[in-house]
């Protein structure tokens, strides 16, 4: 499995939309854009793919940006992948399709098959509030006391 840059991408803005969820407030792509450090015109790419998988909501217009379509406990790790990579779980090639086949169906059945499950099973139990939860509990470890 391979999380490209889109994927991380979505992740972190995702979890900064999370962070902002409570307030109700729409968030513009710019703002994300300039906290997160991302280009514009990339995100726009990602949240257009976010927008049609149903996990962000959007209003145009000058009051307008985006905010979580459900709440934060709701959005695993794995939806947000699913909704931006293009191939989360690829198919691993046959290793020795014309001299040994059932090798590659065996393996397939055996490894291939049961890792993707069991990314996926992670992933799936992976949510924005535990990710907002690791974050403020990085925030509070680097707390200095004077």
């Amino acid at each position: 499995m391979k999380i490209s840059a889109k994927g991380r991408y979505g992740l972190a803005a995702m979890a900064y939309l999370a962070r902002n969820y409570e307030s109700g407030g729409l968030i513009t792509i710019f703002a994300i854009s300039e906290k997160l450090g991302i280009s514009k015109i990339y995100l726009e790419q990602v949240f257009a793919l976010l927008k049609r998988a149903g996990l962000v909501n959007s209003i145009k217009g000058s009051q307008g940006g985006y905010q979580l379509a459900v709440p934060p406990r709701k959005v695993s790790v794995y939806d947000i992948f699913a909704a931006v990579e293009l191939t989360l779980m690829e198919k691993t090639p046959p290793a020795t399709p014309d001299k040994l086949p059932e090798f590659d169906r065996a393996a397939q059945i055996c490894v291939y098959d049961p890792l993707d499950e069991k990314i996926r099973e992670f992933l799936s139990g992976v949510t924005l509030d535990d990710i907002l939860s690791a974050i403020d509990s990085e925030r509070a470890d680097l707390m200095y006391y004077i």
